[in-house]
């Protein structure tokens, strides 16, 4: 008889094993692909294995290029020409770092950024996390359908089509596509951010100017260049990319075991999006700053750039700018929906069942209706919106890359994925840096 219960047990344990595999490798079906999840441990092929994780790193980085970094980059190079483009390769070290430890945790805990809050630090936390990213990222999401509307007014398309139709066609991708799926189509449109390399390349910088002052640290001279370091910081390390990176490095079963891939992935993301927000200062700089030309968001940049880098470059400036703001029009309300359904502890994928009702794909439609709805009211001043978001995204970068350390050396949490002393350091004098930055930030709103 015992050995009967033995028997019966092991072929319960063995069939739940069966079940779990089926279950994994369905989601890697619909997410990973399968012709590319195999090499992950098989390890076959360098290249297969890289295009295996490819993805989180990629797309949180590049999504960073959105149409405030865009203005922000735009008016860094306008204003202070060459002279501080050394913050944008600085903020992509800080890149870097924090988005391979969000990986790290993510990886090593099987559980996105408030999921963590929640099970570590309790529903108190998490609820304090979601509601200062719903609020910060609502405004951000506004942000992004205003770049469309932007772009769409470079070929005269008003504002209350080009966001209704972008919200539509977003929504679709995102809610009856599968994962693999609306991967592909994000990575396609990341790919036209491509084209403000180009415009770098057009607008014919001093390129010697351009070496010094992006590796020699210049300080600023007065209260609006620590404005606009703070902003190029905030805006290249946003708190909702390192939200996103996480949950979606889970959705995306990336492991610990993977990790040598994803830190390559991580990486070329991070240096991408800073390359890009280079070329974007570096072309202002050379045109706009050289002219004496003052700008207020991306789309003047791009009129801007017209009698002084020739029509071609505007319309380069102009599908970056849509490619950006359609990008970050997915990301952000894909970012903010794993947050929403992670506190309140309901499941969060984009691998989901859309034909029945789920809530994470319930808060994504709901962020981008109501952001495209904001944005088409004829005369709305989005400004305020817009920065006050930028406000909370100042107070919140502190809290989360200081969490991300803290669970990052938390063996409970990651086990041995947990960071060495060396990286622990690095993460705290990175920091400090970041917690200056905000502060001389704030003084300068406080006493301006």
């Amino acid at each position: 008889m015992p050995h009967h219960h033995s028997a019966q047990n092991s072929a319960r344990t063995h069939a739940k094993r069966r079940t779990e595999q089926g279950v994994f490798i369905h989601h890697h079906k619909r997410g990973i692909s399968a012709q590319f999840a195999r090499f992950r441990t098989a390890g076959t092929s360098w290249l297969a294995a890289f295009l295996a994780v490819l993805g989180p790193g990629l797309l949180a980085g590049l999504s960073d290029d959105d149409p405030a970094g865009i203005t922000t980059y735009s008016v860094l190079g306008t204003d202070f020409g060459y002279r501080l483009l050394w913050i944008i390769p600085a903020s992509t070290i800080l890149l870097v770092q924090f988005h391979m430890m969000a990986v790290r945790i993510g990886a090593a805990s099987g559980m996105g950024f408030v999921a963590v809050i929640r099970h570590h630090w309790g529903r108190a936390w998490a609820y304090f996390a979601v509601i200062g990213l719903l609020f910060a990222n609502f405004g951000t999401i506004c942000a992004e359908y205003a770049g469309i509307s932007a772009a769409g007014s470079l070929i005269g398309i008003p504002a209350w089509i080009s966001s209704p139709l972008a919200a539509i066609l977003i929504s679709l991708v995102v809610v009856l596509g599968s994962f693999h799926r609306i991967e592909r189509v994000l990575l396609l449109i990341s790919s036209t951010l491509a084209l403000y390399i180009i415009d770098g390349i057009l607008a014919a910088p001093d390129w010697s100017a351009v070496w010094h002052y992006s590796i020699v640290p210049h300080m600023p001279t007065d209260q609006l260049g620590w404005v606009a370091i703070a902003a190029t910081l905030g805006t290249t390390l946003a708190p909702w990319g390192l939200a996103f990176i996480q949950s979606y490095a889970v959705d995306k079963k990336i492991t610990v075991a993977n990790l040598r891939w994803e830190r390559v992935d991580v990486l070329i993301g991070s240096l991408l999006t800073g390359l890009i927000g280079l070329a974007i200062a570096v072309a202002c700089a050379a045109t706009l700053n050289r002219s004496g030309i003052h700008i207020k968001d991306a789309g003047d940049a791009a009129l801007a750039l017209r009698p002084l880098a020739g029509s071609f470059a505007t319309v380069l400036f102009g599908v970056g700018l849509l490619g950006a703001s359609l990008l970050a029009a997915a990301v952000v309300p894909i970012a903010t929906a794993y947050s929403i359904a992670e506190g309140i502890g309901a499941p969060a994928s984009l691998d989901l069942d859309s034909r029945r009702f789920q809530f994470f794909y319930a808060a994504f439609i709901g962020l981008t209706v109501a952001a495209a709805s904001v944005v088409s009211i004829p005369g709305l001043p989005l400004i305020p919106l817009i920065y006050s978001s930028q406000v909370i995204n100042a107070v919140l970068l502190p809290l989360h890359v200081i969490a991300l350390v803290l669970l990052a050396r938390n063996q409970k949490i990651v086990g041995e994925a947990r960071i060495n002393f060396p990286t622990q350091l690095a993460g705290w004098v990175s920091v400090a840096l970041i917690v200056a930055c905000v502060a001389a930030l704030t003084w300068s709103w406080l006493f301006k």
